[in-house]
């Protein structure tokens, strides 16, 4: 495979609402390299898991100002997209549903 394909996808998201999408709306997520388009993030979850992807909805957050104690620091931007399977497409699985 590509190692581009794995640089554009970073890593899967395993939260409360990852886990409730993954369930209700046949949808995963990942956190995806900031400058991927939505075509790219598309062909590389096919190559990778070996999919049909119907539809990709991405999202950019900001990064935020941190402290601990004294030192104060920055958190980078990042970006999460949200990527619906084909119908009939097997669900990825990456974590079991807690």
């Amino acid at each position: 495979m590509d190692s581009k394909v794995f640089n554009i996808i970073r890593r899967p998201i395993i939260t409360e609402k990852g886990l409730g999408v993954k369930e209700t709306q046949h949808t995963v997520v990942f956190e995806v390299s900031k400058d991927a388009t939505k075509t790219q993030i598309r062909e590389a979850v096919q190559r990778v898991f070996k999919v049909k992807v119907d539809h990709v909805r991405t999202a950019i957050f900001h990064g935020k100002m941190r402290r601990r104690g004294r030192s104060e620091g920055f958190r980078s931007d990042w970006k999460k997209a949200y990527v619906r399977l084909a119908k009939g497409e097997k669900m990825i699985e990456y974590a079991e549903n807690m």
